[in-house]
C-alpha cells in the first residue's frame, strides 16, 4: 500500500552513523500504531521485507541498519563505539527518533508501540525489555540470540568438536541425517505419542554411541570420531578448568531436517572453514585480526569478553522495570533450533521465573512458547506457522493474555497439521482420541518440567 517515508540518520558519537527508515501509511488506512522490527545475523541493511509486513497490516513502522553494512563484523574493528551501536543503541536511537517523526507527520503519537522479530531481531527485543523498558507497550521475541557472549564461545566449542586439526570436517550431511533420524526414533514417543517428533530434546536420552560402527567404517554407521564429536555439540561448552557449563549444546534432533534452509548444523557448525563469528574476537574483543581459535582460553576469556563488550549480551533477569511499565512480551522458540539452542532460552525463562517470584507471577507479563519440531524461526517437521503479534495485541490492548498459540505445518501451501503451543512449563498432551494433526485433539498439561541447562549470565551493561 501506499505510504510516507523518511530516512533519517542519527550520530549519537562521533564515529556512529545509524541509517533508519520510517514509513507511515495513509492516513485512512494506518491503524494508530507504531511496529519496529530488527535485524538478522550481524547485518547491517533495513529490513524492508518486515516493514512490508508491518504496513500490510496498518502499522507506521522502522528499521535500522544498526550503524554498519554488511553481515561481517570487520566494522568494530577499532571502532568500539560502532559495536555499542549495534548491541544495543540502534534500536533505541531509532525507536525515539520513529517515535517524533510519526507524531510529526500525523499530528499524534502512536497509541500503541510493539517490536516484533526473531534471531537477532529476538536478541533486540529482549535488549529493549532489558535495557528501555518504556520503548515499547509489546515485544515478540523469537529464538532470541540475546545470550550473544556465550553462544559465540558455543560456536567455537562447536566447530572445534566437528573439524579436526587441518580443518577439514568430521561429519558429513549423510551422517547428520542419520544422527537426526535415530534420535527421533529415540525420542519420538517420551511425550506418550509417535508423532514423528520429539516433544523436548532436555527429556531425550539418545546416544549416538548407538549408531558407532562394530567394525569397518561404512555409511550406515558413527566412525569413534563422529561418535565424540556429535556427543560434543549435544555437551556444550563447558569450562575445562572448572566443569562449569559456559553455553548448552545444540538439542537432540537438530542436527539435520528436511524442509529448513538453515538445513541443520551444516550452516553454522559444519560447513564454515573457521567457527562462526570468529570475527567478535579478532575485532571486538582482542583487536589483532591474525588471531586464532585454537589460542582460546575457555577460562580467561570468557570472563575477559564479558567483562569488555557486555553490551553483546541482553541477559539481566530482572524484568521487573518492564512489568511497572505495563509491557507484555511473548518470546517463542523452536525445540529443533539449530542456530540458537531452544534450552538456553528456557533457560533465561526460567530465571526470570525465579527472580520474578515464579511462574504464575511472570506469565501476568512474560510467556514463552516452545514449538516441537521447529527450526530456527520457522521450518522443520513440525507445526511451525502462528500468529504472535495478533495474540499480543489482544494482551496488551484488551488484557486477553494467550493461553495458546495455535501453531501450524502445511505441505505444498496446504495446512496438513495443527498444533496448540502452550505457555512454558505447560506442554501440550494428546487427549487419547481425535486426529494426531489436529490441534482440538491436545490439551495443554503442565508435567514436572526437567531442569533446564543453565548457564549463568552476565549482567546486563549499559540500562
Amino acid at each position: 500500500p501506499a505510504f510516507w517515508r523518511a530516512g533519517p540518520r542519527a550520530r549519537p558519537t562521533g564515529i556512529s552513523e545509524m541509517k533508519s527508515e520510517v514509513w507511515i501509511p495513509a492516513v485512512e488506512a494506518w491503524n494508530g500504531k507504531f511496529q519496529g522490527v530488527g535485524n538478522g545475523g550481524y547485518q547491517g541493511s533495513i529490513s524492508y521485507g518486515a516493514m512490508a509486513a508491518a504496513l500490510r497490516r496498518g502499522y507506521a513502522t522502522a528499521s535500522t541498519d544498526t550503524g554498519h553494512t554488511g553481515d561481517d563484523v570487520v566494522f568494530g574493528k577499532g571502532h568500539p563505539e560502532k559495536v555499542v551501536d549495534f548491541g544495543w543503541r540502534a534500536i533505541h536511537v531509532m525507536t525515539d527518533t520513529a517515535k517524533l517523526i510519526v507524531r510529526n507527520a500525523t499530528g499524534r503519537f502512536a497509541s500503541k508501540s510493539y517490536f516484533v522479530d526473531c534471531s537477532s531481531g529476538g536478541h533486540q527485543a529482549m535488549s529493549e525489555a532489558q535495557r528501555f523498558p518504556d520503548d515499547y507497550d509489546g515485544i515478540v521475541a523469537g529464538a532470541p540470540a540475546n545470550n550473544r557472549i556465550r553462544q559465540t564461545f558455543g560456536f567455537m566449542w562447536s566447530w572445534s568438536a566437528t573439524h579436526r586439526a587441518d580443518g577439514t570436517p568430521i561429519l558429513d550431511q549423510a551422517a547428520l541425517s542419520m544422527v537426526t533420524q535415530a534420535a527421533v526414533a529415540a525420542c519420538d514417543a517420551t511425550d506418550g505419542l509417535k508423532d514423528g517428533l520429539i516433544d523436548d530434546p532436555r527429556r531425550c536420552t539418545f546416544d549416538p554411541a548407538s549408531l558407532a560402527c562394530k567394525g569397518s567404517a561404512t555409511e550406515s554407521c558413527l566412525t569413534r570420531e563422529q561418535v565424540d564429536a556429535v556427543k560434543k555439540v549435544y555437551d556444550g561448552a563447558k569450562n575445562p578448568r572448572t566443569g562449569e557449563q559456559i553455553f548448552t549444546g545444540w538439542p537432540r534432533g537438530s542436527e539435520a531436517f528436511g524442509d529448513s534452509a538453515i538445513q541443520g548444523w551444516r550452516q553454522y557448525i559444519i560447513s564454515p572453514k573457521g567457527p562462526s563469528r570468529m570475527g567478535l574476537f579478532r575485532h571486538f574483543l582482542f583487536h589483532d585480526p591474525n588471531w586464532e581459535a585454537s589460542s582460546l582460553d575457555y577460562d580467561r576469556d570468557l570472563a575477559y569478553a564479558e567483562e569488555r563488550i557486555p553490551h553483546l549480551a541482553a541477559v539481566d533477569r530482572d524484568l521487573a522495570p518492564f512489568k511497572k511499565s505495563g509491557g507484555k512480551l511473548i518470546m517463542y522458540a523452536g525445540w529443533m533450533d539449530p542456530v540458537v539452542p531452544p534450552q538456553d532460552n528456557a533457560a533465561y525463562y526460567e530465571a526470570v521465573a525465579k527472580r520474578m517470584g515464579g511462574y504464575d507471577k511472570t506469565r501476568d507479563f512474560f510467556r514463552l512458547f516452545v514449538a516441537p519440531g521447529m527450526g530456527h524461526c520457522a521450518g522443520g517437521p513440525g507445526p511451525n506457522q502462528f500468529e504472535a503479534l495478533t495474540a499480543l495485541e489482544q494482551w496488551v490492548e484488551k488484557g486477553i493474555a494467550p493461553d495458546t498459540l495455535l501453531a501450524t505445518h502445511s505441505t505444498g501451501g496446504k495446512v496438513d497439521r495443527t498444533r496448540p503451543l502452550c505457555p512454558y512449563p505447560q506442554v501440550a498432551r494428546y487427549k487419547g482420541t481425535g486426529s494426531v494433526d489436529e490441534a482440538a485433539s491436545f490439551a495443554c498439561v503442565s508435567p514436572a518440567a526437567p531442569k533446564p541447562a543453565r548457564t549463568e549470565p552476565a549482567k546486563t551493561g549499559q540500562r
